[in-house]
């Protein structure tokens, strides 16, 4: 028949759908494509030579911001409010009385900046375990505090020009909401429906069963699993967690604080290595909502890391989420064992260090 039902499936030779269960979206693989030519944009490599200390850098120590604050001389982390926020505290509200098809709701928050480290010239694979856990410890800290009233606080880091971030300089952003943003309230959605129907956390279920599987995992740690989740969308996606029930990243212990930065310096590395250029990619963590909903009852939720890299075939070849995808749905051409398997390939030595 013209259904070619009759031939076995094979992930890498049929394209097919794979579901994702924390968007409760559909994602279509085509393996096959990568067969394709590629005559398209070509990126420009990113710049390598990054200066230690740039006098015009507003994220480097002693310099001054465009508010004309200066920084203080940290030889760590440095926290400071987002010179030009998307969100401020005191925004008035909208009010009420509103037309259906043009709702309107108000929008309160901080927005912060911080720095991983005083050097331009260092990312977080290429800083000390040390000092990756001071990073994960302000981040803890900063849930903490802010999530004491904020329903949503969200951690992210946009690294590479690719990723639209200008500032060479290691940093992060974290930007705390009176509303609770469209993704994790979409992945609250999915991981509460899960739970009442299996009674279980959907990440702890889903960390378990691609231990077992191994054919996605890239690292682990006795603490840690980093997977290219199987519903991916970008080609070197990856999906960062905990083998414990942990609701938000202040609550991890000491020990899976170690383990993170640990887990996340060598799946750093890998990424490095690929391409063998400092990799672009915008990640961020996700757990319990807070605020308000610390007094609930979260127990369907599993704290996660998400980082999106762009990067498809070379370190100028990006994935494009055009046409189809935004009209139809996510698709994806290299599988996502594929993928993970070209990762965990990769030596866990840095580059810049090896050859050094």
């Amino acid at each position: 028949s013209h259904l070619n039902n009759t031939h076995t499936f094979g992930p890498v030779l049929h394209q097919h759908l794979r579901y994702n269960p924390l968007r409760d979206t559909w994602v279509l693989v085509s393996a096959h494509r990568m067969k394709r030519p590629w005559a398209g944009q070509v990126e420009k490599p990113p710049e390598e030579h990054v200066p230690r200390h740039d006098p015009h850098n507003p994220l480097c120590p002693g310099n001054t911001r465009a508010n004309g604050e200066i920084n203080p001389d940290y030889d760590s982390t440095f926290l400071f409010e987002n010179d030009f926020p998307a969100l401020q505290p005191d925004a008035p509200d909208p009010g009420s009385g509103q037309h259906p098809l043009f709702q309107s709701r108000a929008a309160r928050g901080v927005c912060k900046v911080m720095c991983f480290h005083p050097w331009s010239d260092v990312t977080l694979p290429l800083m000390k375990k040390e000092e990756v856990v001071k990073v994960i410890d302000k981040w803890a800290e900063l849930v903490e505090e802010l999530g004491s009233t904020y329903p949503w606080v969200q951690i992210f880091e946009n690294k590479g020009a690719m990723m639209g971030c200008s500032n060479p300089h290691p940093h992060c952003q974290v930007w705390a909401s009176n509303f609770l943003p469209n993704e994790p309230a979409l992945s609250d959605r999915c991981q509460r429906a899960f739970h009442q129907k299996h009674g279980e956390p959907l990440l702890l279920q889903y960390a378990k069963q691609e231990a077992e599987k191994k054919e996605r995992v890239v690292v682990e740690t006795s603490d840690w699993l980093a997977v290219v989740p199987y519903w991916a969308t970008w080609p070197y996606q990856t999906l960062l967690l905990p083998r414990r029930h942990v609701l938000r990243i202040n609550d991890l212990t000491a020990e899976e604080r170690e383990g993170l930065a640990d887990i996340m310096r060598r799946l750093l590395t890998k990424y490095d290595n690929l391409f063998e250029i400092s990799f672009p990619y915008s990640m961020g963590w996700h757990g319990a909502p807070t605020g308000p909903h610390l007094t609930e009852d979260n127990s369907h939720w599993q704290l996660h890391a998400h980082y999106y890299p762009p990067l498809l075939r070379s370190a100028t070849v990006k994935k494009f989420m055009v046409g189809y995808e935004m009209l139809a749905q996510e698709q994806r051409d290299l599988t996502p064992e594929q993928a993970a398997e070209k990762l965990r390939n990769l030596s866990e030595e840095h580059y810049k260090t090896r050859d050094n």
